[in-house]
C-alpha cells in the first residue's frame, strides 16, 4: 500500500495548470497579433513602394518591420500551440529563443554602454549610408525629415554631410536642382510665416556656419541624439524595462508549465507500471 499511497499524493500535486495554460496561451496570442500588424505594415510599405525605388536593405524600415513581424509571428506560434497542445518540444523552443533574445538584447546594451565610441562610430556611418538613399526610399525620407524636424538638426555630423547625396553634393558636374543644398525639414520655420520657402534649403552648403545658421539648423543629429538620450536615461530604462518585463513573464509562464507537462507525463508512466500489480 505504500507505493499506491505515495503514487495518490503524487497524483494530487502533479497536474497541468489551466491557469499557466491559458494565461500563456493569451498572452502569445497577444503578441502573435502584433506580428501580423507588423508583418501586413511591412509587406504593404514595400510593395507599395516604385519598382526602381529600391534603397540599401539595412536602411529599409519597411524591410525591418517585416523581419521583426516574421520572427516575431514564429516564436509566438511555438508559445501559442506548445501551450495549448502542451507541447513539450515546441515549448522548449520558445522559452530559448526567448532567453536568447533577452540575453542578447542584456548583452548588446552593456556592450553598448562600454564601447560608446565604437556604438558613435557605427551610428554614424548607418546615418550615412541612410543620407546617400535619401531620395531612393520615400519611407527612409520621412523617417530622416521626421528626425531631423524633431531634433531641429541637419544631417549627421553637420550639415554639410548632405553632400554625400548624389542630389545634393555641390560637384561642379551635378546637374541636379537641389546642388548644395539641404532637405526642407532642415529649415528654421517660424511658426507665423503664412506661407513656407520649401526651396529654403537651397545652396546652403554653399555658406558658412554662421551664414546658414540663419536658414538652416547646422547641427549634426548624432550630436542632438546623444544629448537626447543622455537627458532621458530614466525614459529609456522604462522603456527596456517594459520590453523585458514580457520576456521573463513568458520565460516564468513556459517553464513552468513544462515542469508540469513533465511531472504528468513521469506520473503517467508510473502509474501504467505498477497499474498491473494492485498490491505493489
Amino acid at each position: 500500500m505504500g507505493r499506491r499511497g505515495a503514487a495518490q499524493r503524487d497524483e494530487e500535486f502533479s497536474f497541468v495548470s489551466s491557469v499557466v495554460k491559458y494565461l500563456l496561451f493569451f498572452f502569445n496570442i497577444l503578441f502573435w497579433i502584433i506580428s501580423v500588424a507588423l508583418m501586413c505594415i511591412g509587406v504593404y510599405a514595400r510593395i507599395s513602394k516604385h519598382e526602381t525605388a529600391m534603397a540599401c536593405l539595412t536602411v529599409d524600415p519597411s524591410l525591418l518591420l517585416l523581419v521583426v513581424g516574421v520572427l516575431m509571428f514564429l516564436l509566438t506560434f511555438c508559445g501559442c500551440v506548445g501551450s495549448l497542445r502542451e507541447n513539450i518540444c515546441l515549448l522548449q523552443t520558445f522559452c530559448i529563443c526567448l532567453t536568447v533574445i533577452f540575453v542578447m538584447q542584456l548583452v548588446a546594451g552593456i556592450l553598448g554602454f562600454v564601447f560608446s565610441d565604437k556604438v558613435r562610430y557605427k551610428v554614424t556611418d548607418m546615418v550615412n549610408d541612410a543620407i546617400k538613399h535619401y531620395r531612393d526610399d520615400l519611407d527612409l525620407q520621412n523617417l530622416i525629415d521626421y528626425g531631423q524636424k524633431e531634433f531641429s538638426c541637419c544631417g549627421g555630423v553637420s550639415y554639410t554631410d548632405w553632400s554625400q547625396n548624389i542630389y545634393f553634393n555641390c560637384t561642379d558636374d551635378n546637374p541636379s536642382r537641389e546642388r548644395c543644398a539641404v532637405p526642407f525639414s532642415c529649415c528654421l520655420i517660424s511658426k507665423d510665416e503664412a506661407l513656407i520657402n520649401t526651396m529654403c534649403g537651397h545652396g546652403m552648403q554653399n555658406l558658412e556656419m554662421m551664414r546658414a545658421s540663419s536658414f538652416i539648423h547646422t547641427n549634426g543629429c548624432i550630436d542632438k541624439l546623444v544629448n537626447w538620450l543622455h537627458s532621458n536615461l530614466f525614459l529609456l530604462g522604462g522603456i527596456a524595462l517594459g520590453l523585458a518585463i514580457p520576456q521573463l513573464v513568458g520565460i516564468l509562464l513556459s517553464q513552468v508549465l513544462i515542469n508540469q507537462i513533465q511531472d504528468q507525463i513521469k506520473l503517467q508512466d508510473y502509474t501504467l507500471q505498477h497499474h498491473s500489480d494492485p498490491w505493489s
